[in-house]
């Protein structure tokens, strides 16, 4: 009996062991719940969930685990859809990452695993170019990004990526010369550039171990470095010259026109003449001069009557309107597809733009080296401008409500439930039937013009989904009326705790703050470098900045920057440079309107306050100078803070505002940076 007692508490507690072992780490099973949301949460996954769960003791599809991490994740070619989320950077223990082959056709996330050894986003569509944190993977074994859409220049650096051996750019529309830092990848073996649009000579890869080589379909030029000659090399549809002579030395004369036939057996057209003469005496001199004249007159009256003929069709192909009429409607008139065969050999039909151009013959000439084109050529030839491309609208993930819904939830928006006005109309507290407490944004009528353009805004926002964004819950376009329905934040915006709380207790915290940044950051950072194409807010204020009662911060406005006019709160004092010169808004106009949110939250002054000085009434300008003077940003800091907080993670809090609010748009960085800096921040302040 006590053998069998013994035997069972042993099983129960090997089965309690197990159970412990089989616990993922929290950061990755909250990542992997990230993914799964991002990727509209698919059938495909079996086992995986939206929050918590178990992925690798509850076996979900494609992830495999070494004890409590995960290690890998294959999910390809599943008909995946949405996007990867935003903290993939959490899985520091996957080594393969395999999401190919799915309908991921938007950004690849600046977040992926930092330690992975083989990467595999092939065939999803991606568009944008490469994240710049593929750079810093240094574990980096196989990288595979082919046949997407990416475009523009290679944007990444490769002198980390010294375990890099296989590489497939392949199949995209990658432009530009080679990056100088592949020649850093000192262990390559296999690379796969073909069918894209690179151009510049291949110098870079003459001293790499490559095995195999593919640069097929591109518009490289020069010569081929004589190492890459004794590999497997295919580099057909490119315009290299000389696949085997060097270039001759500077100062070489060109090469002489090789001689005819004539010219071999040592006669020239002189002598020719001359042989003539000799060999018909005197008489035979003068015959030859005569039979001379004739050629050339002969040859004369060919180009005239050429120049005549060409001059005779251009007038044809420049007939009215009219007169073409007439000829179509004469008798007996042949088929129309007799009629086009006709006229191959006279006139091409073929239309670019709104020119016609006639072809007088149907001869092809010699192919033209590129070199020698003239400028003539470049003028003449007009390239065909593809259709427009039709943006299809994705379905309205969002409930529609009708007016009469919303007029019972906001009491007929009194003003007893009117929490906020903003630039783009008002804001309601609706309570509905069910119980559940939302805001209701009611659009002021100047900023739509249609009821269409309205359904279009709320197709693109239902679709973004991110903890930082405030999410869209339903709509309304009834008699005219355009409302707004999004999930409600009661805990107020970030404006009203930095300049209308007069309780002191309520004032925020410099944790808070940071935390409150950070989270703005994120959202941002969505908006910018995650949706395809990027979502430009245009109206980033600590106003749309709602906060919950964890001080997390929800990004309101998103999705409607097309209904921001270009003269909108220029004197708010969070607008760019350029946008207060050219009403031009851009992503990097954003991340100015960050940084001056950045230091709402350090000072606790409002961007623009006519009761100042006048060198004080911008805050931008009177705070920037003063950003990297220690004594100077110790006095700029917010006096609720009641000097409760730590000098360095101030110091670099004011490192970030400064990047974000520089003049120079293309110096301010990307958002992923941002989020960076701030998030080694709050870890160095040991903050939560």
């Amino acid at each position: 009996m006590v053998k069998k007692v013994a035997v069972v508490v042993v099983a129960v507690f090997i089965g309690i062991l197990s159970s412990i072992n089989a616990d993922t780490d929290p950061a990755d099973a909250s990542a992997l719940n990230i993914l799964y949301t991002s990727l509209n949460s698919p059938q495909q996954l079996t086992n995986w969930k939206a929050s918590g769960g178990d992925p690798c003791g509850e076996s979900w599809k494609g992830i495999t685990c070494s004890g409590t991490r995960v290690t890998e994740i294959n999910i390809s070619g599943l008909g995946l859809s949405g996007n990867m989320g935003y903290q993939l950077d959490k899985l520091t223990s996957v080594t393969t990452f395999d999401i190919s082959n799915n309908n991921l056709g938007n950004q690849i996330p600046y977040q992926l695993p930092p330690n992975v050894q083989r990467l595999n986003l092939a065939g999803n569509g991606f568009t944008a170019g490469l994240p710049y944190s593929i750079s810093l993977m240094t574990s980096l074994k196989y990288l595979n990004v082919s046949h997407n859409q990416i475009q523009g220049p290679v944007a990444i650096s490769f002198g980390s990526l010294t375990a890099l051996s296989t590489l497939d750019f392949s199949f995209n529309s990658m432009t530009g010369d080679l990056p100088q830092s592949l020649q850093s990848l000192t262990g390559m073996k296999n690379m796969y550039l073909q069918n894209n649009k690179f151009t510049g000579n291949i110098d870079v890869l003459g001293n790499l171990p490559l095995e195999n080589l593919n640069i097929e379909n591109n518009q490289f030029s020069g010569r081929i470095p004589e190492q890459l000659k004794s590999i497997h090399l295919q580099l057909s549809g490119n315009l290299f010259k000389d696949v085997s002579a060097p270039p001759p030395p500077p100062g070489t004369p060109p090469p002489r026109r090789p001689p005819n036939q004539n010219e071999k057996s040592g006669a020239t057209s002189s002598s020719l003449h001359s042989g003539g003469s000799e060999s018909n005496g005197g008489g035979g001199s003068k015959s030859g001069i005569g039979a001379g004249a004739i050629a050339g007159i002969v040859i004369s009256v060919l180009i005239v009557g050429a120049i005549i003929a060409l001059f005779i069709v251009k007038r044809r192909s420049r007939k009215p309107s009219a007169d073409i009429e007439k000829h179509d409607n004469l008798p007996f008139a042949p088929p129309a597809s007799q009629q086009s065969q006709g006229m191959n050999s006279v006139q091409s039909s073929s239309t670019t733009g709104t020119m016609e151009t006639p072809v007088v013959i149907d001869l092809k000439p010699p192919p033209v080296d590129d070199d020698l084109k003239s400028f003539d050529d470049d003028d003449i030839f007009v390239p065909p401008v593809p259709p427009p491309k039709k943006v299809k609208k994705g379905p309205i993930n969002a409930k529609l409500y009708s007016v009469v819904d919303l007029q019972r939830a906001t009491d007929s928006f009194s003003v007893d439930n009117l929490i906020g006005e903003g630039t783009l109309g008002r804001v309601y507290r609706a309570q509905l039937d069910d119980g559940q407490v939302l805001a209701v944004k009611k659009i002021k009528s100047p900023f739509l013009s249609n009821s269409k353009d309205f359904i279009d805004i709320v197709s693109e926002i239902s679709m973004l989904r991110h903890p930082n964004v405030t999410e869209l819950i339903g709509y309304c376009s009834e008699h005219e009326q355009h409302l707004l329905v999004y999930e409600l934040h009661q805990n107020g915006s970030l404006h009203e705790f930095l300049h209308l709380l007069d309780d002191q207790s309520k004032a925020l915290t410099w944790n808070n703050r940071v935390k409150i940044a950070l989270g703005a950051a994120r959202a941002l950072e969505y908006l910018h470098e995650v949706c395809s194409p990027s979502v430009i807010h245009k109206n980033f204020k600590s106003a749309n900045i709602l906060v919950d009662m964890e001080f997390n911060a929800h990004l309101s406005d998103c999705g409607l920057a097309s209904l921001v006019h270009e003269s909108l709160d220029q004197a708010s004092g969070y607008n760019a440079p350029e946008v207060s010169m050219s009403g031009q808004y851009t992503i990097k106009s954003d991340v100015y309107s960050f940084g001056v949110v950045m230091l709402e939250l350090l000072s606790g002054r409002t961007p623009f306050d006519s009761s100042r000085p006048r060198t004080e009434q911008s805050l931008a300008r009177w705070a920037t100078p003063q950003l990297h003077d220690i004594d100077a940003l110790a006095k700029m800091v917010d006096p609720a803070l009641d000097g409760l907080y730590p000098v360095k993670s101030l110091s670099r809090f004011a490192d970030v505002i400064a990047l974000c609010v520089q003049p120079e748009p293309e110096f301010r960085p990307p958002m992923s940076e941002v989020v960076e800096s701030l998030v080694r921040l709050v870890e160095q302040a040991n903050m939560s």
